[in-house]
């Protein structure tokens, strides 16, 4: 009992050592232009993220995702990533400036929306819907743009595992981004009384889930969270899929795409496996379509026992 207290000290010691270390470059790095902050952290992600032990995951997930694809091809797309990264980090502190959305602008900011008149019908239909996205440029904007539409979205996310970070991200993320459920015990049953009472709600739907439904995604196998399609079919909720993309010159799109179409069974019944594929697909496509843009150093495929 008193080596698991000490096990546990030392933990927590490390985790907030390391959270002082964090918040001490973004402090440094707010006393810089929005830009040029931006910018310099992009350039440290790609310099640093490859010395980390997540970026052979990183690797070895692009080598299996994209077996057609030379090293060299994986090595550029990881440091994408780690550059987007690293901007992600870096756009949490300047996010008031960031966010010039305005859809009565007669020129594009820095933001620019796409799937305008869903927006505008999801928030005047008052019916019960769901938006998923996936880990994809910086998808942390996306209730943002939800709120500046008037669309009311109650968002599942997951915490980051230092707790000192994810006080800190979930102080920030509450105020910009409405209401929020940390992905623990009773998520489901908060969002499902959203949905009843007649709400919308967003879900990441790419994270690794370790009991979940058998799919697979890049082809190869892996377990999916089965939540989205249960919810749907207790509810019969409408589903679209929504994504951020980053653009040249420090740009973003946010944009909400067509409601997708749920598979069912003869019976009329949703057919969970088949939604839970019919998600990972989306992603996929999206993922295809930026590789560098998406978080490659998750263990999604769970095979980070594989690498020890």
């Amino acid at each position: 009992m008193a080596l698991t207290r000490v096990v546990i000290a030392l933990r927590r010691a490390r985790d907030w050592v390391i959270a002082q270390a964090i918040f001490s470059i973004l402090r440094v790095i707010s006393l810089l232009p929005a830009d040029r902050a931006i910018n310099f952290v992009d350039a440290m992600g790609r310099r640093i993220g490859p010395l980390t032990p997540r970026h052979k995951l990183a690797m070895t997930n692009l080598a299996r995702a994209f077996p057609e694809k030379s090293k060299a091809e994986h090595e550029q797309i990881a440091l994408d990533m780690w550059g987007n990264m690293s901007r992600l980090a870096a756009e949490y502190v300047f996010l008031d400036e960031l966010f010039d959305f305005d859809r009565k602008a007669s020129a594009p900011g820095r933001i620019e929306t796409g799937g305008d008149d869903l927006f505008d019908k999801l928030r005047d239909e008052k019916k019960p819907f769901i938006v998923f996205t996936a880990h994809t440029g910086n998808f942390e904007f996306l209730p943002i743009v939800a709120s500046a539409y008037d669309l009311d979205v109650m968002a599942l996310f997951r915490p980051p595992n230092n707790p000192y970070i994810a006080e800190k991200v979930l102080g920030a993320r509450r105020t910009k981004m409405g209401h929020l459920v940390p992905s623990r015990a009773g998520a489901a049953f908060t969002l499902a009384k959203r949905l009843e009472a007649g709400g919308g709600v967003g879900v990441l739907v790419d994270q690794k889930f370790h009991k979940g439904q058998e799919t697979t995604f890049f082809g190869l196998e892996v377990h999916t969270n089965p939540l989205l399609a249960k919810l749907v079919r207790q509810y019969d909720c409408a589903v679209y899929p929504a994504r951020s993309i980053r653009l040249p010159g420090g740009r973003h799109r946010l944009e909400i795409e067509p409601e997708m179409e749920i598979p069912r069974r003869p019976d009329g019944s949703v057919d969970v496996a088949a939604t839970a594929q019919k998600l990972n697909d989306k992603v996929e496509s999206w993922v295809r379509e930026y590789p560098g843009q998406w978080q490659w150093f998750h263990d999604r495929w769970a095979i980070k026992h594989q690498l020890k």
